[in-house]
């Protein structure tokens, strides 16, 4: 099964991609994760709520383009299942073996996900009920794959 960060927005600052890289590289050998971009839309300073709306579903129109319709899908969102490490071991563990061609981990822009992303999404996951810039955000999901990913396979990772 192929594994896939799909976001909203590129990474500028270079403390981010170079944690980003890192994981990427120690997942490398056993299981890859790509990572695809969306452009993000500017969201004007004194915007509407409309208009937030607007532009978040234009955005997440930009995400299902991007997503195949086999493809087992993960939405980041703040009101999704919290799991604790183990538990995110063993949905990925599940998830490799639900006979999907590609799992796909969707984190939204600045205003978060669209609707229709999240009716489309298979399982929505939360790391809690804070809010993080999703730059950090593609960081932690990295750490958390990785993480996961030692776990099965019965490996040491710092705690």
């Amino acid at each position: 099964m192929r594994c896939r960060i799909l976001a909203v927005g590129g990474i500028k600052e270079k403390y981010f991609t170079d944690g980003i890289k890192e994981y990427l590289k120690r997942l490398s050998p056993v299981f890859p994760v790509a990572v695809s971009e969306v452009p993000d839309l500017p969201v004007p300073q004194n915007a509407a709520p409309a208009e937030v709306a607007q532009i978040v579903a234009r955005e997440g129109e930009r995400l299902l383009a991007q997503i195949p319709e086999d493809a087992l899908l993960v939405a980041l969102a703040i009101r999704g299942r919290e799991l604790s490490s183990e538990q995110l071991a063993a949905k990925l563990n599940e998830w490799s073996f639900s006979g999907k061609r590609e799992l796909v981990f969707v984190i939204g822009g600045s205003c978060g996900l669209a609707p229709a992303v999240l009716a489309r999404a298979d399982f929505q996951l939360s790391f809690g009920p804070a809010t993080y810039p999703h730059q950090l955000m593609r960081l932690i999901l990295c750490e958390q794959i990785y993480r996961a990913v030692k776990i099965n396979r019965h490996e040491p990772y710092h705690k």
